[in-house]
């Protein structure tokens, strides 16, 4: 039995705020995902049996890249928020979920950011 008060039980449990904003902006992000995926998709096929040149050429148009990047961003940051969740809900010991939620946004930044130097990188060298 404990002599805490229902809101002294609740204290330090996190504020109710924050996943508000979390569902929202994974909502968005997949909203965001879909017209460019559909994108992609019908790129890629058009692309299909092309060569290094013809794609690096196709990367070369500036509306091209400009969704190429925003698709890769959309993706890795939905992806560290869909991970987040799982983590929060299924790793129990504090250390652990710290270390894993560091690692997460880590290596999510760290693939963002080499997709979009990728990107850019084909982009002017074409």
């Amino acid at each position: 039995m404990s002599l805490k008060t229902p809101l002294g039980a609740a204290r330090g449990l996190g504020s109710a705020k924050s996943g508000t904003h979390h569902w929202i902006v994974q909502r968005i992000t997949a909203i965001a995902l879909v017209p460019l995926t559909i994108w992609f998709v019908f790129a890629a096929i058009g692309l299909a049996g092309g060569g290094y040149a013809e794609a690096s050429a196709w990367l070369a148009q500036p509306i091209n890249a400009v969704l190429m990047i925003l698709l890769s961003i959309a993706t890795f940051h939905h992806m560290q928020l869909g991970l987040q969740v799982v983590i929060e809900d299924y790793v129990h010991g504090e250390g652990v979920k710290i270390a894993t939620l560091l690692a997460v946004k880590l290596g999510a930044f760290a693939l963002g950011a080499a997709a979009v130097f990728s990107i850019l990188k084909v982009a002017f060298t074409a």
